[in-house]
């Protein structure tokens, strides 16, 4: 009797080792599984990574807003890896942060002389940039405004008591507008009159809520605009033509998307685009 308790006591001995064994190994299969599946959650966070969308920045004239704005949609839509942002701001200032190191990596201006400087700094590469449109420069009231303005002229009469202009230093259109009014000797005439702003957006903004009774803006931009209306357009003759270079920026940190996006700029689905806002197209 006491041989078969001591058999029965080292069976359940046995019988015990065997399932703690396999509690052990299920134990090590539940941390071979968790290790796994760190390794493999580790390998979706690094695929995750590599399709990691690309913003580029783009610095652009203040003018080009509405067109570009259409642009972005449907380059995004064709291309879900690509985020565009837009710096809008007056050509010399952009120009000026580039200089500044300020990331950018592409620049559209509405000058070429804020692009020739940054080629001539070595800051943009003289065989990726080009003259990309054209546009004209008009005088704008407020679309109910009554006063009688048919040219620069007109701007002397007592019944105009401000005349918004972009900072010529810094503001394409400003300086374009200087050009016109210098020609037709009124520069010094219409000192007291003129309120500098830091855009052309700014610039028709001023007309458009009755702080300022003129201004000077791209005809594109008056074509945006329902609270202001065209006065005349700007004798041509007076002033350099208003040329929109692009560029890509040496620093840029994604040159290939960069260069991908620079040529849909000049692909004809681009030019449809902003030709439809009023741009024109150089021939």
């Amino acid at each position: 009797m006491h041989k078969l308790i001591k058999s029965s006591t080292v069976f359940v001995l046995v019988i015990s080792i065997i399932l703690l064994l396999s509690g052990c190994g299920t134990k090590q299969q539940l941390d071979s599984n968790v290790d796994s599946a760190g390794k493999n959650g580790s390998s979706s966070q690094t695929s995750l990574k590599t399709a990691e969308t690309i913003e580029l920045t783009i610095s652009a004239a203040a003018s080009l807003t509405d067109a570009l704005k259409e642009i972005q949609h449907s380059y995004e839509s064709t291309h879900t890896g690509i985020k565009l942002n837009f710096n809008f701001g007056g050509s010399g200032a952009l120009e000026k942060q580039i200089e500044q190191g300020a990331p950018s990596d592409l620049f559209l201006s509405a000058s070429t002389k804020n692009m020739k400087s940054l080629v001539d700094q070595q800051l943009i590469d003289t065989k990726k940039q080009k003259t990309w449109l054209t546009n004209e420069l008009v005088a704008v009231i407020p679309a109910d405004g009554t006063m009688n303005i048919a040219s620069v002229t007109d701007l002397t009469k007592k019944e105009v008591k401000k005349v918004a202009i972009g900072i010529p230093e810094s503001v394409p259109a400003g300086n374009y507008a200087q050009e016109a009014l210098t020609k037709a000797k009124l520069w010094d005439t219409l000192q007291s009159k003129l309120v500098q702003a830091k855009d052309v957006r700014q610039v028709l903004q001023y007309v458009e809520t009755g702080n300022a009774d003129v201004g000077f803006v791209y005809k594109t931009d008056a074509l945006t605009s329902q609270k202001a209306k065209i006065a005349f357009e700007v004798d041509s003759k007076t002033y350099s033509p208003v040329q929109y270079p692009i560029g890509i920026v040496k620093a840029s940190k994604h040159i290939q998307e960069a260069e991908d996006f620079y040529a849909y700029l000049q692909s004809q689905e681009s030019l449809n685009i902003m030709a439809k806002y009023g741009f024109t197209i150089p021939k």
